[in-house]
This record gives C-alpha cells, sequence and structure tokens, in this order.
C-alpha cells in the first residue's frame, strides 16, 4: 500500500547526486476541499505543492519556501508554501474556466518566484523563468539559472493526489558524476503518472534505480497546516494603517478577516483596534 502524505530523501552512494520523493493524499485534499476548484486547476495546484515540498528540502534553516505566482490568464494567482518540518498549505484564484492545459494557457503573461522566508532573518525572494509551459521545467531552469544546480524534477497530480520526485547534482567534480547523472536522468523520466501516484517511495525507487547503490533516508510526514492566526491577522491590520482600521469601524462594528487559505475568521472591534495602535483601550 502507498505511503500517503510522507516526503523522502535519498542518494546515490559515492556521488554528487541526491533525489527526494513525495507524495500527498490528505493533505492535498485537504487543501482542495476550502474551494470548487475545476480539474486542470487542481492539477496544478498538486503539482505546485509537490513543488513546494520537495523544494523544501533544501533548507537549512527553520522557515518556509514558498512558490507564487500571479497571472493575467484563467488562473489570477497561485500560491504554495512548505515549511521546514513539512506543514503545507496552497491556494489559486482564477476568474474563468481554463480551456488549456499548459501553464502558459493558465496563466498567460505573469510572474512566477520562490520566496525563502527564514524564522530569523532577512527573506529572499528569487524570479522563476516563464520560458517553458510546464511547472517542472521551469523549475530546473530557475536552479540551473540561479542556484548552478543540475535539476530535474517530475510532477504528477489528479483530483486526489499530488506526488513529486526531484534529482539533483550538488557542486563538486562534475566530471565524475556525469555517467551517473545522465543514467539516473534518463531512468527518471520513464516514471509513469499511476506509479508515482498509486506506488510507495521503496517501489518507485527499486524500479527505477534498481541497479544503482541508493542511501534512503527515514521518511516524513506532510501535512496541511495553515499558519494564519489572530496575531498575525492583527498584524495585516497594522499595516493596513490607524485611519483605515477607524474608517471601517465607524461604518461598522467590527472588523472581519477570513483567512483565505483555510477559511478561519476572525473579527476586532474598537477595543482591539485601540489595543493594536495605542496599547490601551481608549473607550
Amino acid at each position: 500500500m502507498a505511503l500517503d502524505d510522507q516526503f523522502q530523501r535519498f542518494l546515490f552512494e559515492d556521488s554528487q547526486v541526491r533525489g527526494e520523493w513525495v507524495r500527498l493524499s490528505g493533505s492535498f485534499q485537504e487543501i482542495i476541499s476550502q474551494s470548487a476548484y475545476p480539474e486542470r486547476i487542481q492539477h496544478l495546484l498538486g503539482e505546485t505543492l509537490a513543488a513546494s515540498v520537495l523544494l523544501s528540502g533544501t533548507l537549512k534553516f527553520e522557515g518556509t519556501l514558498s512558490i507564487q505566482a500571479q497571472g493575467e490568464g484563467p488562473v489570477r494567482m497561485l500560491m504554495a508554501e512548505c515549511s521546514h518540518d513539512r506543514a503545507i498549505r496552497g491556494i489559486a484564484r482564477y476568474d474563468t474556466q481554463p480551456a488549456g492545459e499548459s501553464l502558459d494557457e493558465l496563466l498567460g503573461e505573469g510572474r512566477m518566484a520562490i520566496t525563502i522566508t527564514p524564522d530569523q532573518g532577512q527573506r529572499y525572494q528569487g524570479v522563476v523563468p516563464r520560458e517553458h509551459d510546464n511547472l517542472s521545467a521551469c523549475l530546473e531552469e530557475y536552479f540551473e539559472r540561479s542556484e548552478q544546480i543540475d535539476t530535474r524534477l517530475f510532477l504528477f497530480a489528479d483530483g486526489e493526489q499530488a506526488a513529486g520526485l526531484m534529482l539533483q547534482r550538488l557542486p563538486g567534480d562534475k566530471a565524475l558524476d556525469d555517467d551517473l547523472w545522465q543514467r539516473v536522468g534518463h531512468l527518471a523520466s520513464t516514471v509513469k503518472a499511476d506509479e508515482m501516484l498509486g506506488l510507495d517511495s521503496q517501489t518507485v525507487l527499486n524500479r527505477l534505480f534498481h541497479e544503482e547503490t541508493l542511501r534512503v533516508f527515514d521518511s516524513e510526514t506532510v501535512r496541511f497546516q495553515c499558519s494564519c492566526s489572530r496575531e498575525r491577522t492583527l498584524a495585516a491590520l497594522e499595516s493596513v494603517g490607524q485611519d483605515e482600521c477607524y474608517s471601517i469601524l465607524d461604518e461598522q462594528e467590527t472588523i472581519e478577516m477570513d483567512c483565505q487559505f483555510c477559511h478561519a475568521q476572525y473579527r476586532f472591534d474598537r477595543n482591539d483596534i485601540d489595543q493594536l495602535f495605542h496599547g490601551h483601550s481608549l473607550h
């Protein structure tokens, strides 16, 4: 039976080539249940979520990694985020039912970026080239240009599950790994959607790389978890400014804000806003 909501690292012994595998089921279903997404948008969001988990495996500190896109096509906004401890969340905003399948047909002209946000330290954002018509190829290009890391990425999703496989060749004497890199990249390219979505990591890796010597690390559980809170929502209101907040309160008794990821509802009255901007209640 396939292991659901699992992330697993592996490496090829005596080389600079490493890999990661992920499969999402319950966590993915919880995310897409938040909105009535058309099927193609479900697939794109699933692929992006799987990619965010794979890329989060490169984090060497506590924090989050997100893939974000804004477009002028049917999908106006796309975002998937994964934390260092494999908590994921994601969302897509769209205007119309998409007719196409490719990334360009879904997003149209637009911008894509990877944002890394440490719990302690400065945020970093890198632009993802949009020169290919699928997410995998765009992210491979990002690693080649921005990180100088050879990367192969394979992403799959349907209406129930999402999965991904990533291979990377770390910096070093690449000549020593040329044959291995070419070989395992070709083998990985033969993987099918039904294998990635229906089989556990051990079976997939054995099918693909049974002639290679692998070191497989313990799997990690992936879960849906929204990072919203009353405190973070207040911080968002603070950035709006006190004039705007009090203007809203002059028209209605409370300020109501809903989380776009999990639909949690937060309500703030005048006393809350007084406390936010003045440190105590004025009324």
